[in-house]
């Protein structure tokens, strides 16, 4: 084996690619922009066509001689590759290029490490990266196996080093999830209490980079970082959102999505990214100036229904037009709701309209009423009140009467009980009663 360099900033990209692939130059700035975004420099770069995967390299073995003259003649200490690689693959690679490989999946893990702040995101990192490394040890300690012997029946070796190590990865693996398991309760109260206060839910989504973060700023007067950076935010933020039509609204701006996304790394954050599964509307801001922006809605829409938000509705916001060159507007499906607001979050140029869109979808998406209910229906006065929908009541000889206030959303499924309780909920909601 070779000995590892500590430092590893200084590195040479391997930028694997296949004939229907689609824009091979922008996927090589992206990731660019993921290496410089880790604080690595790039020395230069290799691209290699890959119809037929390697099973040793994953790049062709003339690729990989390419890349190991590469790295001898910059002197690099660190070869990148862009694409998932197999264990077995990754050790290949380091064995040949004698210097430290790290595949696309494992540059994202590192810059999560890099970025996240808060407790909760600290430990989902730590989660993802102890579920990778998992399948990536390598018997290089046989020195340190315990030794047994003795008696028959208890010669050779004890515990090996790799042993060992698996073990201690597992139990590591498993008191994290039990603190996850701890911070996810917690946060789900607090999302329980947000929805008792029955104040509509929004959630900024989006590929990463898209300029979330400096909406929720303008729309919050909040103080999230946003800057040029792929992954800029981790850690969701939550603030209250005024000056809407249809009353407050709780807005939370969320980690940004990118293609090929660590599949343990989605599965780790999926407590963070709750924010976008249980909000009422989502956000879905795009980079108006991006002449990519359709492939990355699919890329987004895919990671939504991955952590099942899928569901959700949305809102398109095109932000960046003053980089587009376009006005902004509002455009409208064909009931006449808005579909899509055209801005930029950075001159404030078209938040008003957003402004104005909000209102009318999360005003139309609520039920604001009132709703007289039998003493016998016990059963749906604690389903609505543990779904936050009551906002007061007074209660007679007759029955409750109630003052429903929440997301139709949040009623809707609440209509599965007894025929006398769904037809009371049709009501509610304005839909057709059945004929007596």
């Amino acid at each position: 084996m070779f000995d590892r360099q500590k430092k590893g900033e200084r590195a040479v990209l391997v930028l694997p690619h296949s004939r229907g692939e689609g824009d091979t130059v922008r996927r090589a700035e992206e990731f660019t922009e993921l290496v410089k975004s880790a604080g690595a420099e790039v020395l230069g770069s290799v691209a290699a066509r890959v119809e037929d995967p390697n099973p040793r390299y994953y790049i062709g073995s003339g690729k990989a001689d390419e890349v190991a003259e590469m790295v001898r003649a910059l002197e690099a200490d660190l070869v990148l590759v862009d694409h998932t690689l197999s264990p077995v693959q990754e050790r290949n690679l380091e064995k040949h290029l004698k210097t430290r490989v790290v595949d696309r999946a494992g540059l994202i893990l590192d810059i999560f490490a890099q970025r996240a702040r808060s407790h909760e995101g600290k430990l989902e990192v730590e989660l993802a990266q102890l579920k990778h490394v998992a399948t990536r040890l390598v018997r290089g300690w046989t020195h340190l196996d315990a030794q047994r012997g003795g008696a028959i029946g208890n010669r050779g070796p004890g515990e090996t080093q790799l042993e060992t190590d698996r073990r201690l990865l597992a139990e590591r693996v498993k008191m994290l999830s039990k603190r996850l398991e701890k911070v996810q309760v917690q946060r789900t109260q607090q999302r329980r209490a947000r929805l008792r206060n029955t104040v509509p839910r929004v959630a900024l989504v989006g590929y990463t980079n898209a300029g979330k973060s400096t909406l929720f700023n303008k729309l919050t007067s909040g103080e999230v970082f946003a800057a040029d950076l792929l992954f800029a935010t981790l850690d969701p933020t939550v603030r209250k959102l005024d000056d809407l039509s249809c009353g407050p609204a709780v807005l939370a701006d969320t980690v940004g999505f990118i293609r090929d996304l660590p599949h343990d790394l989605v599965a780790a954050f999926r407590a963070t990214l709750a924010e976008a599964r249980d909000a009422d509307l989502l956000l879905h801001v795009s980079d108006a100036a991006d002449e990519e922006r359709e492939y990355l809605h699919k890329v987004v829409d895919g990671v939504l229904e991955e952590i099942d938000a899928g569901d959700v509705p949305q809102l398109r916001v095109m932000n960046k037009i003053d980089l587009a060159g376009t006005e902004p507007r509002i455009d409208r499906d064909d009931v006449g709701r808005p579909a899509t607001v055209w801005l930029s979050a950075a001159t404030g140029q078209g938040l008003d309209l957003l402004r104005q869109a909000l209102g009318e979808l999360l005003g139309g998406e609520r039920v604001q009423s009132e709703l007289r209910l039998p003493l016998t229906a016990g059963r749906l006065h604690a389903r609505l009140k543990a779904a936050g929908a009551i906002a007061g009541e007074d209660v007679d000889e007759d029955g409750w009467r109630l003052r429903i206030d929440a997301p139709r959303s949040v009623i809707a499924p609440l209509s599965g009980g007894s025929p006398a309780e769904a037809e009371l909920l049709r009501g509610l909601l304005g839909e057709p009663r059945d004929e007596p």
